[in-house]
């Protein structure tokens, strides 16, 4: 899967306004094939997958973090994977 340039430093660029925002390692964000953070106040882990995961493509990702969509329609649609009880973002979005 290639990776464009302008996409990857965009998707760095908000990862790194969510990781200001919300400092911590209890969330992890996942945004393949581009990147993944660590986020938010909370219980961290060590070693493996952490308890609360969020995945999404970066199209999804970039407009959320626009504004331009919303957590709970995207979710509706399918095209967000949320597991663990605080893979919430709707609190942080958008940037």
């Amino acid at each position: 899967m290639s990776r464009d340039p302008q996409i990857l430093a965009e998707v760095k660029r908000t990862l790194a306004l969510l990781q200001s925002k919300a400092p911590g390692r209890a969330i992890e964000v996942r945004i393949p094939p581009y990147a993944a953070i660590q986020f938010g106040d909370g219980p961290t882990h060590t070693r493996g997958t952490p308890p609360n995961v969020i995945e999404m493509d970066a199209q999804t990702w970039l407009a959320l973090a626009a504004g331009t969509r919303t957590w709970s329609d995207e979710v509706a649609q399918g095209r967000i994977s949320a597991s663990g009880s605080r893979a919430d973002l709707s609190a942080y979005l958008p940037l």
